[in-house]
């Protein structure tokens, strides 16, 4: 069953925002980007993969991870991209294959603010899963083959990153439900009925 959306999902880790939307691409037979997008990023830009991977990573301390944007040079339109730090422009080449991406049709876009970098976009739809911490915790231990306190280590410190890294480049607050067109509970119903939800919602 095809459609003509564009879907990005932010999502709370353990949440299983991932799984739902490799379960909405399948059903709605369109691509699934997630991972994929540092790939074509660091083709095109000439940096690694773990540079992308690294520079996500410093968001853990916002502070630190401020200054290691160097906040001076982000976003002025006046400077050239030489001027710009490292991690401006990790960014930047990230935002450009999301926008490529969604030129070319309806696809499913995990994360990395696509929600904002698509603000203009027509036909997007902008979703953000979460669950409460008991079920998360749950999931990271089945899924992920965690021990119960490095789960609930991995919860705070990937939430953390998330939102650090989403208010930096967006200047609005990650998980801010006016942010998205529906958000929804993971852990109420299951994935399959989240997924299930998800699919009437679009359908309507």
């Amino acid at each position: 069953m095809i459609m003509n959306k564009i879907i990005t999902i932010s999502r709370q880790y353990g949440s299983g925002g991932r799984e739902v939307g490799k379960k909405l691409a399948e059903h709605f037979e369109i691509p699934f980007y997630d991972n994929e997008i540092i790939s074509s990023a660091a083709k095109e830009s000439g940096f690694s993969e773990i540079a992308f991977q690294r520079a996500e990573e410093k968001a853990t301390n916002s502070f630190l991870y401020s200054i290691a944007m160097g906040m001076s040079a982000y976003g002025n339109m006046d400077m050239g991209f030489s001027t710009m730090s490292v991690d401006d422009q990790l960014f930047l080449a990230e935002t450009k294959v999301i926008r490529r991406f969604a030129q070319q049709g309806a696809c499913i876009i995990v994360g990395r603010c696509a929600d904002y970098i698509l603000k203009d976009t027509p036909n997007v739809i902008n979703l953000f899963i979460l669950a409460n911490i008991e079920s998360r915790i749950k999931r990271a231990i089945e899924i992920y083959g965690l021990e119960k306190p490095k789960a609930e280590e991995n919860i705070l410190k990937f939430d953390k990153r998330r939102s650090n890294y989403y208010s930096f480049h967006t200047g609005k607050k990650w998980g801010d439900l006016t942010n998205y067109d529906l958000s929804i509970r993971s852990d109420l119903g299951g994935i399959e009925h989240t997924v299930e939800t998800i699919i009437k919602y679009i359908q309507a």
